[in-house]
């Protein structure tokens, strides 16, 4: 499953492999973004990259997030079970980086 959707200036690119991911964590990736704006005001795009490995029997899920922004691109990536708890992680890693900027 693959959708883009253009949130207050900024591209948000989200690939789920082989799952379809439902409105509850699209809307989740939509505010995780717009905090992320609040940090750092010059964010281009965000592609956001979701994996759910079935065939592990635990931290199955993976998500990804790089962000474009002028010069090297903010990256963070977590594995776990919860999409949810997942994104917030990544999330957080991803405005300790802008905060260094």
């Amino acid at each position: 499953m693959q959708f883009t959707e253009n949130i207050t200036g900024i591209k948000i690119n989200v690939e789920a492999v082989d799952i379809t991911i439902g409105d509850d964590v699209k809307e989740t990736i939509r505010k995780c973004i717009t905090r992320l704006s609040r940090f750092y005001d010059k964010i281009e795009w965000a592609d956001v990259y979701l994996v759910d490995k079935k065939e592990k029997k635990t931290e199955q899920k993976q998500v990804s997030i790089r962000l474009g922004i002028p010069g090297n691109d903010p990256f963070a990536s977590e594995y776990g079970d919860n999409f949810h708890a997942l994104l917030t992680s990544v999330e957080d890693k991803l405005r300790k980086q802008l905060e260094k900027r």
